[in-house]
């Protein structure tokens, strides 16, 4: 049984991203679809003494009204610096800064031109860190039919994958009666009940970069997670 997940890159996405691409067999970087402003692809967050701080990766936009997240361009080449110095400031005092500081630095240190490239530059060196092993493909790489629910049963059919997983808000809009007739199971994660983390700057939060948990717990960062295996 092969398992399959398609969701659009994020940047330094948090650690629920992660699990999903631990629990599938491939994942496949859905970024042929639309750009859309102020989610994110192309931003988040990281804790502060003084609150959440986002950090976003700045894109052309302008007059740019369909493009795809393939298509979409870096606007500046200032934010490396930016981004690179808010997290060493705020995370500098954590066990495991150096550590990690040591594989993610050199990113910063590189000017990326397509928001695509860079977020899974960043993702692949994130499961490297983790020991998550999955395949991860893009979207290009494979036929693309019409339709919402008909392109991701056909992308199950193309790499002979029996089981769908997606996460929950996608239900809105899956037609899951599609998946049945090919004999793909569909199934929906679950992002509830982590486990809390030592974390500094306050009231404990999930919802931030994977970054955050990295320099926390270092190594033992799968044991705060579901699907990632020490």
């Amino acid at each position: 049984m092969k398992k399959l997940a398609v969701v659009q890159s994020n940047y330094i996405p948090w650690k629920g991203y992660f699990d999903l691409i631990a629990a599938v067999d491939e994942f496949i970087l859905f970024d042929d679809v639309q750009y859309t402003r102020r989610d994110w692809r192309n931003r988040n967050q990281i804790k502060t003494p003084h609150g959440i701080q986002w950090l976003t990766v700045p894109v052309k936009v302008k007059g740019k009204y369909y493009q795809t997240i393939q298509e979409t361009e870096i606007n500046d080449t200032n934010w490396t610096e930016n981004h690179w110095r808010a997290i060493a400031q705020n995370y500098c005092r954590t066990p495991y800064f150096e550590e990690v500081a040591a594989l993610f630095e050199p990113l910063y240190q590189h000017q990326h031109t397509h928001l695509s490239v860079l977020n899974r530059k960043f993702i692949e060196t994130v499961c490297d860190y983790l020991g998550v092993t999955t395949k991860i493909s893009n979207s290009w790489d494979y036929t693309l039919v019409e339709g919402k629910t008909e392109r991701l049963v056909d992308l199950c059919i193309q790499t002979n994958s029996t089981e769908y997983i997606s996460g929950p808000t996608a239900k809105n809009y899956t037609d899951e009666s599609l998946f049945a007739k090919c004999g793909v199971q569909i199934t929906w994660f679950d992002y509830s009940n982590y486990p809390e983390y030592p974390q500094l700057w306050g009231e404990f939060t999930h919802n931030i970069t994977i970054l955050d948990l990295l320099f926390n717990c270092g190594q033992k960062a799968p044991a705060y997670m579901k699907y990632v295996r020490s």
